[in-house]
């Protein structure tokens, strides 16, 4: 898992207060990717997703293809 990107905007921001947040942050992140992880089961990669089919296959035959008229 890549670490997020946290922005300080605080000019009084210590070193340890940023060091706190980042850690609390982080494991509330990393906390909440695991629940989410395990409810949804195993990843399914984009390239799978992008194979799904789009329609039902055609069927040739005759009269086939009357339905397109309405």
């Amino acid at each position: 898992m890549s670490s997020p990107d946290i922005r300080v905007v605080s000019p009084s921001a210590t070193p340890e207060d940023i060091a706190a947040v980042t850690v609390v942050v982080s494991q509330a992140l990393a906390e909440l990717a695991e629940e989410l992880g395990a409810a949804d089961g195993p990843e399914v990669s984009a390239w799978k997703r992008s194979q799904r089919q789009l329609r039902s296959p055609l069927t040739p035959g005759p009269g086939a293809w009357r339905s397109f008229s309405g």
